[in-house]
């Protein structure tokens, strides 16, 4: 589990894809300092398995399905990406749940200085926006951010300058692709109501009165 506050921002320093998966390797200081072989770190909002590491360097495989949900299959050497280790049990709980297995992308669509702000506008699918609410949590590429505003195509974040500085969300131009995963306890909650929901069967009826002589 991780928590959406990146730790630092890595450089890929090879990619390499074949049939069934892909590999990356990337270049961190950070998230290597207490590395295990078999460790989770969430790359851009995805959540990988740390199989080398090295010289400064760690290696992950990456499945096909991730490559076609996430935008990871666009990721190529010198790329910025977003780093960060799993939760520790004793460790600060700064943003909000996050598992890092990616519900989707989404695309930039707008990017509005305000003040010492930016807002960032992106456009979604619906099956994503309807987890998304204004004061809700969002992750994008693996930054926990609050929803400011939603509309029927599209959502808006707003972006202090410590977020800017310590993420790739500054390198990020309009068109750009990102990842997205919505809260997580919005979808358990989505579950939990849907036996609420359906029209309940059997039981004491108009229609089984009379059928039985009542």
């Amino acid at each position: 589990m991780f928590t959406g506050i990146i730790e630092e921002v890595g450089t890929v320093s090879r990619v390499q894809h074949s049939g069934n998966a892909s590999f990356i390797e990337i270049q961190a200081k950070k998230v290597l300092e207490d590395v295990h072989l078999g460790d989770s770190i969430a790359v851009n909002g995805v959540c990988l398995t740390v199989t080398h590491f090295g010289g400064g360097v760690f290696r992950a495989d990456v499945m096909n399905e991730t490559l076609s949900r996430s935008s990871l299959g666009s990721l190529t050497n010198g790329s910025p990406v977003n780093l960060e280790r799993a939760m520790a049990a004793n460790g600060r709980f700064g943003g909000h749940i996050v598992s890092g297995h990616i519900d989707g992308t989404g695309i930039i669509t707008d990017i509005k200085n305000d003040g010492i702000a930016v807002w960032y506008t992106v456009s979604a699918a619906p099956e994503l926006l309807r987890y998304i609410v204004e004061k809700g949590s969002i992750a994008i590429d693996g930054i926990s951010l609050t929803v400011a505003k939603v509309t029927d195509t599209s959502f808006s974040v707003s972006i202090i300058p410590h977020t800017a500085a310590q993420t790739i969300l500054s390198t990020k131009k309009t068109g750009d692709t990102v990842n997205l995963e919505n809260d997580i306890i919005a979808k358990y909650a989505e579950k939990l109501m849907k036996p609420a929901e359906t029209p309940k069967t059997g039981g004491i009826t108009m229609d089984f009165l009379a059928k039985n002589g009542f």
